[in-house]
């Protein structure tokens, strides 16, 4: 479900530089911090770094499954 909300115009046009550094669109931007900060809440001994490693994991498509031989 879409919902409009307001966020200041010092929010979105920082969401926007970095979205453009980044090639995501802002809505995309603000979902990836959203997502960064109820990890870092949720896990404040794990560094900003490795939560954005697990989050571009978990957006990556599996290429093949793997088999344990």
């Amino acid at each position: 479900m879409a919902l409009n909300v307001k966020l200041s115009d010092e929010l979105v046009e920082e969401a926007r530089r970095i979205a453009a550094v980044e090639h995501r669109s802002v809505p995309k931007q603000i979902e990836f911090y959203f997502k960064m900060a109820l990890i870092a809440e949720e896990n404040p001994d794990l560094s900003f770094s490795l939560i954005r490693e697990i989050l571009k994991a978990d957006a990556e498509e599996a290429t093949e499954e793997y088999s344990f031989n």
